[in-house]
């Protein structure tokens, strides 16, 4: 039996031995993963604060953004709002300056009807003086007579109403003109109606 004895102790530290050996084993493994843990944590904890750090910068572009739209959205209502107070203003003054410049022909007019003169001859000239007055002031404020005499028909200023035959003109020059035609910096308020010869 002392050979068993002995045969176990043997066994025993075998197994011992191979015990202490996987313990140093195992030991030498965790050393060598603790540092690759702590590494990979450690990379784990700096690539969070990139992103949080990249997050914050984000965060930062889309406040300026928004701030720079909200500035340009205000800027843009300011535009819109100084356009239409401009134009309503042009407008008013253009009526002033109209009205102004009408206001002598109703003085005139008002005058003429006053008068007690029952002279034919002087009562034509005053209203001929209010027509030379009054298309003066028109003319003043841009608008223009459009020419029709011995023209060629134009239907961008013309509005043909009667064709005629005249063998003394060519076709489509303008016989006679029945109403005047007028235009204000090139655009026609009202075109010319006229006779328009067809032979």
């Amino acid at each position: 039996m002392p050979f068993m004895k002995d045969k176990m102790k043997k066994k025993d530290e075998v197994n011992l031995e191979d015990m202490q050996e996987q313990i140093n084993e195992a030991e030498t493994q965790q050393e060598e993963v603790k540092p690759a843990a702590e590494e990979a944590v450690e990379e784990s904890a700096e690539t969070q604060e990139q992103a949080v750090d990249e997050t914050e910068k984000l965060k930062a572009e889309i406040e300026e953004k928004k701030n720079q739209y909200l500035r340009l959205q205000a800027d843009f209502e300011n535009f819109r709002r100084r356009t239409r107070q401009e134009k309503e203003e042009l407008g008013n003054v253009v009526t002033q300056t109209i009205l102004k410049d009408m206001l002598p022909l109703l003085d005139n007019f008002e005058r003429a009807l006053a008068s007690d003169n029952k002279d034919s001859e002087g009562f034509h000239k005053g209203v001929e003086m209010i027509y030379n007055q009054f298309a003066e002031a028109l003319k003043k404020n841009g608008l223009e007579y459009i020419e029709t005499e011995g023209k060629k028909f134009d239907p961008n200023f013309h509005q043909a109403v009667m064709r005629v035959q005249n063998p003394d003109l060519e076709d489509e020059i303008i016989a006679a003109e029945l109403q005047k035609g007028y235009i204000v910096k090139g655009r026609v308020v009202r075109p010319s109606m006229v006779q328009v010869v067809s032979n």
